[in-house]
């Protein structure tokens, strides 16, 4: 959506090379999206077929190359979360701070629990610290604020369920991009709040992950 476009993945143009990542430069996998910001896509195999965490942790060491981690403002990387791969969670290694992204239902909790453990391991070897979960696409929040309140664990934001996402998307623009909107309007003050906490820096939290079996007493239905 930021580039309007699909871009070329990082494995595409590392196939190009033979996978010799010095003969690339930055110009060859970043490209420029709105308002200025800096995109990488990393890609994978196809469906069924070699290792999708091997991607991202080409992708990280070819960020790392170029100094791009250290040249700009804010790095944000989107990744697969619920996954044991170890490449998967590559990114969390070079992380400050680390922000899940949830919604209001039991199986999206229940992964967010083991998210939270992932983080937590990670952080005794690693700078990063979980700063607080989103929750995305739901209408309300009271099962994400029922497992926050249980395990030490705090909502930052809350995107509701808008068709107005949809359709951004569909159209291959940001919502900043879309008309002035009411549900437009209303969303795009989440996002803007949502980035105004997370730049003014967050307080590390240390959430207690529930075990599987205190997950279903704490949101399943007796």
């Amino acid at each position: 959506t930021l580039t309007g476009k699909l871009m070329p993945t990082v494995i595409d143009v590392l196939k190009e090379v033979d996978f010799h990542s010095e003969e690339l430069r930055p110009e060859d996998f970043v490209y420029t999206g709105y308002n200025g910001v800096m995109c990488v896509e990393a890609g994978g195999p196809p469906a069924g077929t070699g290792c999708g965490g091997y991607v991202v942790g080409q992708t990280v060491k070819l960020l790392k190359e170029h100094h791009l981690l250290e040249d700009t403002d804010v790095v944000i990387f989107d990744v697969l979360g619920d996954v044991v791969c170890g490449g998967f969670a590559a990114p969390l290694q070079h992380a400050d701070r680390a922000v899940i992204v949830t919604a209001n239902d039991f199986d999206s909790i229940y992964a967010m629990n083991r998210i939270v453990a992932a983080v937590q391991a990670k952080s005794k070897n690693y700078s990063v610290r979980l700063a607080g979960c989103i929750a995305n696409r739901s209408r309300e929040t009271d099962e994400v604020d029922k497992y926050c309140s249980t395990v030490g664990f705090k909502r930052l934001a809350h995107m509701p369920d808008l068709d107005a996402i949809r359709r951004s998307r569909l159209k291959k623009k940001t919502l900043f991009e879309m008309p002035d909107e009411d549900d437009i309007i209303l969303a795009r003050k989440e996002y803007l709040r949502l980035a105004e906490t997370l730049w003014a820096g967050t307080d590390p939290l240390s959430p207690a992950p529930l075990p599987d079996r205190d997950i279903f007493e704490l949101l399943g239905f007796d």
